[in-house]
């Protein structure tokens, strides 16, 4: 049975999100849409597989319209406007049988560990020469595999490799319908898992997040019950795209990665959003629109995330802009914002009942980190 493309659907994220995606089993496209399971295969499985031509693989899927790439999004083709995210194909036997040799190396990180449909969106980007010279200097510095049986023990650098994509696994494209931007990770052992703004649970809480914390409490005084830890999966279960501007750090060294490639990738990033966030998001308002883009919140806190939410639509997106949760900054405008409230206000104008984030919800019950979690496969 010849390996088909598959159109991948992005409605809810993995049942394990926070283990990176190993081995990805060859599937047809029918099969895929029947069992909702789509899997990869390891990308040595495909290095060492005979390449498939591309038009047998085309005409083996499901009737389309060609897409072509324009910049970072898809175009119908003949059409100016963006395709629809879910109609969009990607074969990653595909992309992966591209790569040269060498990208193939630089690459394997993203080909295992970034979720499918961000991949599919940004499988030009990855292909770039600075993102390419990004991941030469980050192999130097000592990036280990993501699969490495020993991922905390001798770390160069912070998060270990398979949780540096966690926010793509956690919140798939489609379901963004918050983003909250953060710098760069921490930078002290254990803490950064690829969220901006979390920490691993059983770490304390550092002084930004309690300040996080505080507010949501003064927001939502009935509901809202502090957590003994400052674990934020459950919001970035939720579309809460919780996204790190520089993506890795240097142990005790804060800003050590910055200007090395990660900000324009996550530039990148958000340009994606900007176009398809909300695509996927079930609702009874602008059902009509469901695959396009239609709006999302960005929150701003600080000079720095503000820079990058300084060119976006503030018609189509909900942008919110405060002072940095820091103890050194939050009594300067951080505290009473009200962002929390103003972002589920605007959602359920926007997307009705479905939209909405439950900031409430962040149990206090553990989950496996990617650090913890077996390497078992999982869907996209």
């Amino acid at each position: 049975m010849s390996e088909n493309i598959v159109y991948l659907e992005d409605l809810a994220p993995p049942k394990d999100a926070s283990a990176p995606t190993t081995k990805l089993t060859k599937t047809s496209a029918a099969a895929a849409a029947k069992a909702g399971d789509k899997r990869q295969r390891t990308l040595l499985d495909f290095t060492q597989a005979k390449r498939r031509k591309t038009d047998g693989d085309s005409a083996s899927s499901t009737s389309s319209t060609p897409t072509k790439t324009t910049g970072s999004f898809f175009m119908k083709s003949g059409s100016t406007s963006p395709q629809k995210l879910n109609s969009i194909p990607f074969s990653l036997n595909n992309f992966v049988n591209s790569l040269s040799e060498e990208e193939r190396g630089l690459l394997q990180l993203e080909c295992e560990s970034l979720n499918l449909v961000w991949l599919k969106m940004l499988q030009d980007e990855v292909r770039k020469k600075y993102f390419l010279d990004l991941k030469r200097w980050l192999h130097q510095e000592g990036l280990k595999p993501f699969n490495d049986p020993n991922p905390d023990q001798g770390l160069k650098m912070f998060p270990p490799a398979g949780d540096i994509y966690s926010w793509s696994r956690f919140t798939p494209l489609g379901r963004v319908r918050v983003v909250i931007i953060g710098q760069d990770p921490y930078y002290s052992p254990r803490q950064a898992h690829g969220l901006s703004f979390s920490v691993r649970r059983g770490l304390s809480i550092p002084g930004s997040l309690q300040n996080i914390y505080k507010e949501v409490k003064t927001e939502y005084p009935d509901d809202f019950v502090v957590p003994k830890h400052g674990n934020l999966e459950e919001w970035a279960k939720q579309g809460v795209l919780m996204l790190n501007t520089c993506l890795t750090v240097r142990p005790g060294d804060p800003n050590s990665h910055a200007n090395k490639g990660w900000e324009k990738f996550t530039e990148a990033v958000l340009q994606l959003v900007d176009k398809y966030g909300g695509a996927n998001i079930k609702g009874s308002v602008a059902a009509e629109n469901t695959g396009l883009g239609r709006g999302v919140v960005f929150i701003a806190w600080g000079a720095s995330a503000q820079k990058c939410v300084a060119k976006l639509s503030k018609s189509k997106h909900l942008i919110l802009t405060s002072a940095h949760p820091s103890p050194r900054s939050a009594d300067r405008g951080f505290f009473g914002n009200g962002h929390f409230v103003k972002a589920n206000q605007w959602l359920e104008e926007r997307y009705g009942s479905e939209g909405p984030v439950d900031w409430c919800k962040l149990d206090d019950k553990p989950h496996v980190t990617a650090t913890d979690a077996p390497l078992t496969s999982t869907s996209s």
